[in-house]
C-alpha cells in the first residue's frame, strides 16, 4: 500500500517503522526537519518537512494516489483539517487522531463521515478503557477481548507458587483440557517465542492465554496470581487518559485523583461528581501517606512524564498497593517497568499503531492488537469465502512457525482452536503473530 503519515512527533515515527516492517511504501510528513534527518538515517521511508494541511505539501506526498492517509498530530483539528483535504485531493481512506471526547460522539462522527473521513482514534479513550478492564481482570497484567468478549486474551507473570512450573506445554494442556484455552506466546528473558509442546514453564515467564471468559479465573490460578477485590483506586493525573479513567468509573468505585495542576484541578472538580480531587505532587511520600496511600487497592499513573509514573508505581508498591498500572510513553522502558515490578503497562504509541495497522491488511481484519512489552500483534481476521484457510483442518495448514491460530468465533458460539478444527467462511478467528509471521498469515485469510 501507499501510506502517507502525517504527524509531529514521537506517534508519526512510531507508527511508520511499525508498518515499514510490513513492506508498505510509506511517506511522512512532518514539520521537524531534524526528526525527520534522524529517520531517514534509520529507515526505508520518504520524508517531507512540512504542514500536513498545505495543499502544496500533500501533493509532493503524491497523496492523490496514496491508499491511505494517517493524520496523528497532537492538534486534533489539523488532524481533522488534513484528512479532509487529503481526501478531496484524491487518497482512498483517511483516518484521524481525536482528542476531545466530544468527536467520538456519534452525532458529530456521522458528520465528519459527511467530510470524508474513514475513521478517528483517540488514544487516550482506548487507554482509559484498557485501564478499566485491567483493574476487572486485575490478576492479568494485559487482557484483551474478541468477538463481544466471547474470547478473551490475557497475560499472567508466573509467580514460584504456579502449579505449571516445570511442566511442559503439552502435560499443562493434558492436565487441565476441561478448561479449554490456547497458549499463544511465552515472553522470556526479552525473547518471544509460540510454545512447542515439549517447552518447560519457568518461573517469571510471560505467559499469553486464549480462552472463554469463564475459564479465565481457573487458568489465572495456575499461574500462582489471585484476583483482588479492588474498591479504593488513587489515579495520579488529570490529563485526557486519568479524566476519561475517573469519569468511567467515578460511580463504581471510591476514586480519588492527584493532579499537581491547579487549574486543571478545578476542571476535573467540576468534570467529576463522585471522584474526589487532590492538588497534589503524588513523588511527595509523606503526602501520599496523608491522603491514604495504604488504603488503596489500586495505583494508576497516567501522567504526561513517564519517569513519573514508573517512581509513583513503585511507590506505591513500597506502601503495598497491590496493582499497579503505568502510562509508559518510552517504549524502550516497558520491558525495565515489568521487571522492577509495575503490574500493567500502557502505551499511547502501541494503542495508535493497533488501530492502524488493522486498515493496512488486505485480509478483512475486525480487531487488532499490539501487544505490550512483546513485538507481536493478535489479530482477529473475518473469514472471507474461498480463502486459504477454509481448505483445510488447522493441522494441516501452511502456518508460519512464529504465528499460531488461538481461537473461532462462528454464529455467536466461541472455540478453542485445534488441529481437527476446519474454519469456515464468515468465522472470526483469532491468531498471534510475531512481525515475520503477519504476511504469510494475511495470504491465508486474504
Amino acid at each position: 500500500m501507499n501510506i502517507v503519515i502525517a504527524g509531529d512527533g514521537e506517534v508519526g515515527l512510531h507508527l511508520a517503522e511499525a508498518l515499514v516492517r510490513s513492506n508498505h511504501n510509506i511517506t511522512i510528513v512532518d514539520p521537524h526537519e531534524e526528526l525527520l534527518k534522524m529517520m531517514e538515517s534509520h529507515s526505508d521511508l520518504m520524508t517531507i518537512t512540512g504542514e500536513s494541511t498545505s495543499t502544496a505539501v500533500l501533493q509532493r506526498a503524491n497523496v492523490k494516489h496514496s491508499d491511505l492517509v494517517i493524520a496523528v498530530l497532537h492538534d486534533e483539528h489539523i488532524n481533522l483539517l488534513t484528512g479532509i483535504i487529503a481526501k478531496k485531493l484524491g487518497a482512498k481512506k483517511v483516518i484521524a487522531r481525536v482528542n476531545t471526547m466530544e468527536n467520538l460522539s456519534p452525532e458529530v462522527w456521522r458528520m465528519y463521515q459527511d467530510l470524508g473521513i474513514d475513521g478517528l482514534l483517540s488514544p487516550e479513550d482506548i487507554a482509559a478503557q484498557e485501564i478499566i478492564s485491567l483493574l476487572k481482570q486485575n490478576a492479568s497484567l494485559e487482557t484483551y477481548d474478541f468477538s463481544g468478549g466471547k474470547l478473551q486474551l490475557f497475560m499472567v507473570k508466573l509467580e514460584s507458587e504456579a502449579a505449571i512450573l516445570g511442566k511442559t506445554v503439552d502435560e499443562v494442556i493434558n492436565q487441565y483440557e476441561h478448561l479449554q484455552f490456547r497458549i499463544a506466546a511465552i515472553h522470556r528473558r526479552q525473547n518471544t517465542f509460540i510454545p512447542q509442546g515439549e517447552d518447560v514453564f519457568q518461573m517469571g515467564d510471560m505467559v499469553y492465554v486464549v480462552t472463554k471468559p469463564h475459564a479465565v479465573k481457573d487458568i489465572i490460578k495456575l499461574s500462582g496470581k489471585k484476583k483482588l477485590n479492588i474498591h479504593n483506586v488513587m489515579i495520579v493525573g488529570g490529563g485526557r487518559v486519568g479524566r476519561i479513567t475517573a469519569k468511567r468509573l467515578e460511580n463504581e468505585l471510591n476514586i480519588k485523583v492527584l493532579e499537581n495542576n491547579k487549574e486543571r484541578c478545578m476542571d476535573l472538580t467540576n468534570y467529576l461528581s463522585e471522584a474526589l480531587v487532590v492538588n497534589a505532587d503524588a513523588r511527595d511520600l509523606d503526602l501520599l501517606e496523608d491522603e491514604g496511600i495504604k488504603d488503596m487497592d489500586a495505583f494508576i499513573a497516567v501522567t504526561d512524564n513517564t519517569e513519573t509514573n514508573i517512581l509513583t508505581c513503585l511507590q506505591a508498591k513500597s506502601f503495598g498497593v497491590k496493582k499497579t498500572i503505568a502510562l509508559v510513553e518510552n517504549i524502550d522502558y516497558i520491558g525495565i517497568s515489568q521487571n522492577i515490578g509495575i503490574d500493567s503497562i500502557i502505551n499511547k504509541k502501541l494503542i495508535a499503531a493497533s488501530y492502524m495497522v488493522k486498515y493496512t491488511l488486505g485480509a478483512k481484519v475486525s480487531s487488532l492488537k499490539c501487544l505490550s512489552g512483546i513485538d507481536a500483534d493478535i489479530v482477529e481476521f473475518d473469514v472471507r469465502a474461498g480463502s486459504a484457510v477454509t481448505r483445510k483442518t488447522i493441522g494441516h495448514l501452511a502456518m508460519p512457525t512464529d504465528a499460531i491460530i488461538c481461537g473461532i468465533t462462528r454464529d455467536g458460539e466461541s472455540f478453542i482452536a485445534t488441529d481437527d478444527f476446519q474454519i469456515e467462511t464468515d468465522d472470526q478467528v483469532v491468531v498471534l503473530a510475531l512481525p515475520n509471521g503477519i504476511p504469510a498469515v494475511e495470504r491465508l485469510f486474504y
